[in-house]
């Protein structure tokens, strides 16, 4: 498979996964006081980084359905 197809099918999964631990972190921020900001600081930097990937995928063409990574 192409790079650039591989990538159409991998970006999407980076976000979500991103999207899970920028979640993760916000709620770990709420049970905390001493580096609360850091950890909220960290979660806005993963939304920052999808921003760019989202980015970048529609710079490569769009998502594409993932069957596999050949």
């Amino acid at each position: 498979m192409e790079e650039k197809n591989k990538l159409r099918i991998l970006i999407p999964h980076w976000i979500a996964h991103n999207q899970e631990h920028a979640n993760e972190f916000r709620d770990w921020a709420t049970q905390i006081n001493v580096a609360s900001a850091d950890i909220l600081a960290a979660a806005d930097a993963i939304v920052l980084a999808n921003e760019s990937l989202l980015s970048a995928l529609d710079k490569l063409g769009g998502a594409l359905p993932h069957s596999h990574l050949d």
